[in-house]
């Protein structure tokens, strides 16, 4: 029996003269990186632009390609963009056309909102873009539905993300989409993220692990994980943990940003979130193992905290999986 390797997933980042630093790096930390012992076949990040263009105001880029091979990329990552009251480069506006019209899935970090709205892209889709810039890009262009609110939005094969660590948080969605939540939480602990900030929605988004960094608590999230499907209360941690709940509460706080039993219950729908991914079990057993009691308790919590019920996500999940892994060419940017 012949084994097919998988098809190389290209990324390619759309720069220009005015890119920002940030949103430039964030990318290339999470594609650009091998993290081929995560997964059976990594990303192949290329750097498309003209030469010379000029990066944060401090430093010249010297781009891979020119921007006339966005159209050979599954993914296309367009940076914020600096200078956001000037119309972007036409260059620009028509490779990242050409790229969504190739079928690619189309990314925008940060002020790259504006290039994605000056290209059409975003007309009469749900879009984000940094607080301090919202307003300028509803006002600007009137077809795009501007959210302030959120760390980013997907919108199928047009995704965009608010501002500056945000960038981070997209990035991250996208190798959820590709690779499954246990696949993105690795990278994420390996980049050594912060804690999970709230974004004012309910997102596809895996809440990483606390910073690894040592702590009082080092030792307790372990063995938090290894008992999500025992019926645990604050006592029972703070007992573990050899403090009193308020002390508990209080080194909860300066470390995970959030109380203990909300950080229980994150970690109880992640690990649902993993299993409907990864596995074939029931919604009663799922329940079971992540301490939910039983499938009508999983469903409310699952619906309260990720806004669609566990079996619409299992179904959601495993449909844009599919698609990404039948998504066509094999091609790669030479």
């Amino acid at each position: 029996m012949t084994t097919v390797a998988p098809a190389t997933h290209t990324v390619a980042l759309a720069v220009t003269e005015g890119v920002r630093h940030f949103e430039l790096a964030a990318p290339c930390e999470v594609f650009g990186i091998d993290w081929s012992e995560l997964a059976d076949s990594w990303y192949e990040l290329t750097v498309c632009g003209p030469p010379g263009a000029r990066v944060g105001g401090h430093f010249r880029l010297e781009p891979d390609q020119g921007l006339d091979r966005l159209p050979d990329a599954r993914t296309v990552i367009v940076p914020a963009y600096a200078h956001i009251d000037e119309e972007p480069p036409g260059e620009l506006l028509d490779a990242v056309r050409a790229a969504h019209q190739a079928g690619a899935r189309v990314v925008s970090l940060c002020t790259g909102a504006f290039v994605l709205a000056a290209a059409g892209l975003l007309d009469g889709r749900r879009a984000t873009t940094h607080w301090a810039h919202a307003k300028a890009l509803a006002t600007r262009y009137p077809a795009v539905h501007v959210d302030p609110d959120v760390l980013y939005v997907d919108d199928g094969n047009v995704l965009t993300s608010a501002g500056k660590a945000a960038a981070m948080d997209l990035c991250l969605h996208l190798v959820r989409l590709d690779h499954g939540s246990a696949i993105a939480n690795a990278v994420a602990r390996n980049l050594v993220v912060p804690p999970h900030r709230p974004g004012g929605q309910a997102q596809f988004v895996t809440t990483p692990l606390p910073d690894p960094r040592p702590h009082p608590l080092a030792a307790l999230f372990p063995w938090v994980l290894a008992r999500l499907d025992q019926p645990l209360t604050v006592q029972d941690l703070a007992r573990q943990a050899n403090m009193s709940p308020r002390n508990l509460a209080r080194h909860f706080h300066a470390v995970t940003g959030t109380t203990p039993l909300r950080w229980l219950h994150t970690q109880r729908i992640h690990r649902a979130q993993e299993l409907l991914e990864n596995s074939d079990d029931s919604i009663d057993a799922i329940a079971t193992v992540t301490g939910m009691g039983t499938a009508t308790s999983l469903r409310r919590h699952f619906n309260r905290t990720l806004g669609v019920p566990p079996d619409t996500y299992r179904r959601t999940f495993r449909q844009r999986h599919d698609t990404t892994r039948q998504a066509a060419s094999p091609r790669r940017l030479p």
